[in-house]
């Protein structure tokens, strides 16, 4: 085993959160190194975030194409999957070129710890050990398999269900969560026939049902067949095929498909070889990581990020939660505030919230005044032939502040951010609608669901 000269920081994982932590680490004056066991840039940029937005984007192209050109689906795929890979590989080495211009060591390997202070690094055919003042955990998570699914053969996860060569015939997804209608509504527009089982009363369970009932209907459009209510109870593979078992309503049904995605979350990169419990350093019953406001565990020097942490599993938190544990081992006083974490749907049309929802205030009996307004007459959403949809603002009554903002609509994950900078900054609906917005475009719904809240306040005094 050779010796790795010591650090400051010792990041373990390279995805969004981990990248981000020690860029900022480099940045604040600390030596810094990061370990990846996998790929650099982690499961978001390889299996994630950035390959399955590729694709979908590809998918829109296509159904484009095919309604006006007849576009061939194989060859559409193959170009597809091309675009997705080459938009992978330059993600990836952006992340190693900017890694490597801030003079942040990369270790390639599993990281086991072995003290409070003590990396070992297995590589191929080799260890190094490597010692820190400071650790951050961003070891970030993985799909959950259920027993009766094993992933293998025709049964998938999202990592193999963004890697295959061909369109498949037919799709049943388990699971109509954001990842399952986000990939199955991507294989429905290159021609697969999909059906979403979900256990809940709604696909995308957590919005409100007038966000989802837009969605809903595209879905159908696109020849989505939806259970809901249903219970996944077992497969059987049948070599070029597999047949899925299923109950709703105490009734047993039965499907046959190409393939099975199952897609009902992820767990936390807590166990394994990283050696959390070798350290003393406690997980929950769900493997996640206790941390505080500065996201320090209970072990001084050790920090937590991201998905192995408490909160929603998303990119931009890992990110943001990577700069306060970075500025808090350089001794700043930041810390989180969760008071904006915006949520985005890749749907068709896509979906994003922000801050409280309508829903959530009458269920904790907070006074709000709601403003709205539809894609419908809007010039750009005309001209985009996306008219589908609408901008929804959550508002204090009396002072005007927004609380929250809800999106369904076509580029509500771009629009989403306007009204989470106006939640952080703790503008009003007036300041929105006072604000000039350059027209023809989507950000005039925008103003205009500002200046439906403004009139419905007038109109209570």
């Amino acid at each position: 085993m050779s010796k790795l000269e010591s650090v400051d920081t010792l990041v373990i994982g390279s995805g969004p959160g981990g990248y981000v932590a020690a860029l900022r680490s480099s940045q604040l004056g600390m030596k810094t190194a990061i370990v990846e066991r996998q790929q650099l840039g982690g499961v978001c940029t390889h299996v994630g975030c950035i390959p399955s937005k590729a694709l979908i984007a590809e998918s829109h192209r296509h159904d484009l194409f095919r309604r006006f050109n007849q576009a061939d689906a194989a060859a559409t795929f193959k170009i597809a999957q091309d675009f997705k890979q080459g938009v992978v590989n330059k993600q990836a080495g952006g992340v190693r070129y900017l890694l490597k211009t801030a003079n942040v060591t990369i270790l390639e390997g599993e990281a086991s710890l072995v003290d409070e202070h003590t990396a070992m690094i297995q590589q191929t055919g080799q260890e190094q050990s490597i010692s820190f003042k400071k650790l951050i955990l961003a070891t970030g998570s993985r799909p959950i398999e259920l027993p009766a699914f094993p992933v293998g053969g025709r049964i998938l996860s999202s990592t193999e269900a963004l890697s295959l060569q061909e369109v498949p015939s037919s799709l049943v997804v388990i699971g109509g969560g954001y990842i399952g209608v986000e990939l199955g509504q991507m294989y429905a527009k290159f021609g697969t026939k999909v059906t979403i089982l979900e256990g809940g009363a709604q696909v995308l369970p957590g919005f409100e049902a007038e966000l989802v009932a837009p969605v809903v209907k595209q879905l159908k459009a696109d020849d989505i067949y939806i259970v809901t209510e249903a219970i996944a109870e077992k497969v059987e593979q049948n070599g070029d095929s597999i047949t899925m078992h299923y109950s709703k309503n105490q009734e047993q049904h039965q499907l046959t498909a190409e393939y099975v995605l199952v897609t009902i979350g992820r767990k936390p990169n807590t166990d394994g070889q990283l050696g959390l419990e070798r350290i003393g350093l406690p997980v929950t019953n769900k493997g996640l990581v206790e941390t505080d406001e500065q996201c320090r565990t209970v072990i001084p020097h050790i920090y937590a990020i991201g998905d192995i942490t408490a909160g929603p599993a998303l990119a931009h938190k890992a990110s943001y939660e990577a700069k306060v544990a970075a500025e808090a081992i350089a001794g700043l006083t930041s810390k989180v505030d969760y008071k904006v974490i915006p949520l985005v749907v890749f749907s068709e049309p896509e979906l994003s919230s922000v801050g409280v929802s309508e829903t959530e205030a009458k269920a904790q009996a907070i006074p709000v005044v709601i403003g709205k307004s539809s894609f419908g007459i809007n010039g750009r959403a005309l001209a985009l032939r996306e008219t589908e949809g609408f901008v929804k603002i959550v508002a204090d009554p009396t002072s005007g502040i927004v609380i929250g903002a809800q999106i369904v609509g076509v580029e509500a994950s771009t629009l989403i951010s306007e009204l989470a900078l106006a939640i952080e900054m703790g503008a009003t609906v007036e300041d929105l609608a006072m604000t000039i917005h350059p027209h023809p475009t989507l950000g005039e719904v925008i103003m205009e669901a500002a200046e439906n809240a403004v009139t419905k306040m007038k109109k209570q005094k």
